[in-house]
């Protein structure tokens, strides 16, 4: 069989499934990996109480998702998409990236919601100390230094910078332990967190302005 590198069967169904944005409706597609995919099974409220869709896969690289941003994103007409993504990245998870090729992934990204009239929103990558499954890459140095480009990136294309990291991240740029299970992915507090952060992101773009 052959190989479906950026899982484009993963949400096929749904997205056929998913009607057209309602005139008001002000739809936001969450795009990022396993933080973003779990984060709909640690709250499912949250999207399911929102115009809110999903479209996180644990494990993905940002060329997977640049791969997969037209019929995961685009598509489905958001006005607004939240790109959380990068830590697969530099854990070296389809293959080593530098920094500047995984902010160029993000920046295409960012071009292509604007070509299609959705305002994007750059979030910070999380703090992680170290990857449990790669260890010894430093991610609590690298992090910071990637961080840093998105939110100079993301000032450049006029899109909004959202630091989830300046909120949660404890004095070794990890996560503190209430806020994950395993130095990388978040609990249910860590959660609560990132919810006031991107709805509040979210209220501050005029829908309709961009």
């Amino acid at each position: 069989m052959a190989q479906d590198w950026p899982n484009l069967e993963k949400y096929k169904k749904a997205n056929a499934n998913l009607s057209e944005p309602e005139k008001d409706e002000h739809r936001v597609v969450f795009m990022g990996n396993s933080i973003t995919e779990m984060w709909g099974d640690a709250s499912p409220e949250f999207f399911s109480e929102n115009p809110y869709v999903n479209r996180g896969i644990g494990g993905q690289t940002t060329p997977q998702m640049l791969l997969r941003f037209r019929q995961d994103v685009v598509d489905l007409k958001p006005e607004i998409v939240v790109i959380l993504a990068g830590t697969n990245d530099i854990a070296g998870n389809t293959g080593p990236m530098t920094l500047e090729q995984i902010r160029d992934n993000i920046q295409s990204m960012v071009q292509l919601a604007k070509a299609n009239h959705i305002f994007p929103i750059v979030c910070s990558v999380l703090p992680a100390f170290d990857y449990p499954w790669r260890p010894g890459l430093n991610p609590n140095i690298k992090i910071p230094q990637l961080n840093q480009m998105l939110k100079e990136m993301a000032k450049e294309e006029k899109a909004m910078y959202l630091d989830y990291f300046a909120k949660m991240a404890d004095n070794r740029n990890g996560l503190p332990k209430a806020l994950t299970t395993d130095e990388v992915h978040v609990t249910k507090e860590g959660y609560v967190i990132m919810e006031t952060l991107v709805k509040e992101a979210i209220s501050k773009i005029n829908i309709g302005q961009h």
